[in-house]
């Protein structure tokens, strides 16, 4: 089986290697062998359904998934597949589209913060404050920010990769995992799937004008998604570049990887104290006494 720590970036300068896998040929696994891929993303999804639970029981620490990906990379298809396993009771998902008009008249993380969950608690973020690095960045979009002088210039992105990092850290330390997944597609296999969201009706609601627009830019994304990659993965908060041309292999990789990630909190349902246990007894008793009490009635 493949194994994600080969998928992971925990330091500066280790995208460059990683950057062409995208496909299961490349990534070293045989086509032949998705039926055992796929039977091992299930056992991992039940896998995680039961530590999942726990997490929410302990309340000790917060999840936040982060998934960024060019268009039609399958963000959309692994929420659904994957984390729609999950008891929705336990899970927000956040997808961060363009900023409204309140939102940049705030700091660009103000969006994150607010869609932070409480610990015990999953949080997946369809995309996330890395569009202000990546898509700003690509369209120069910096230029339009009502900010001050000061504040534009140009270490603007390096900056942000600082900030971006303390911030991960921040949470880090405040008892939050953050989980940074690139679901890394290659040009021709986005076009496939551009071309079946055309042919089908079905899939027509999926597509849009503008995404050629930004296909137009493929190449340059390519370059700031290493860029940004490389300055922001650090040892507690890597990222994991997926290869996202087959779906299925995909899958198994963020089922792999959140188990992983639930395997290092080891969450556990919490222990009651010796008076709290007495009180259960207590309960039992009393109930186990109405029970009867009921029987006795129904006799009569």
């Amino acid at each position: 089986m493949l194994n994600v720590e080969r998928l992971c970036v925990k330091k500066d300068g280790e995208f460059e290697v990683l950057h062409e896998c995208t496909s299961a040929k490349n990534a070293g696994v045989k086509k032949q062998e998705r039926a055992l891929y796929e039977q091992r993303t299930q056992q991992n999804l039940q896998k995680l359904a039961v530590m999942q639970e726990k997490l929410y029981a302990d309340g000790k620490e917060g999840v936040v998934v982060i998934l960024q990906a060019m268009d039609a990379a399958g963000k959309d298809s692994a929420v659904k597949h994957v984390i729609g396993a999950l008891n929705p009771q336990g899970v927000d998902i956040v997808s961060f589209k363009q900023p409204t008009k309140e939102e940049l008249a705030h700091d660009y993380l103000w969006r994150a913060v607010r869609a932070l969950p409480t610990r015990g608690k999953i949080a997946i973020f369809n995309r996330s404050y890395y569009e202000d690095v990546l898509v700003v960045q690509v369209h120069h979009l910096e230029k339009t920010y009502r900010m001050a002088e000061r504040c534009i210039d140009d270490d603007f992105f390096e900056k942000r990769y600082r900030q971006i990092v303390d911030f991960e850290r921040y949470l880090y330390e405040n008892s939050y995992r953050v989980v940074k997944i690139f679901l890394n597609v290659s040009k021709e296999r986005q076009k496939e799937r551009f071309l079946e969201r055309i042919d089908d009706p079905a899939k027509n609601w999926k597509f849009s004008q503008a995404d050629l627009k930004e296909r137009a830019h493929f190449e340059s994304y390519q370059k700031v998604y290493r860029d940004v990659i490389d300055a922001t993965a650090k040892r507690d908060t890597p990222w994991y570049v997926v290869p996202a041309d087959q779906k299925w292999l995909a899958r198994y990789c963020i089922s792999e990887i959140l188990v992983n990630t639930m395997n290092e909190i080891n969450p556990e349902f919490p222990e009651l104290s010796d008076e709290e246990k007495a009180g259960l007894a207590q309960c039992r008793t009393l109930l186990t006494a109405d029970s009867q009490e009921e029987k006795e009635k129904n006799k009569k």
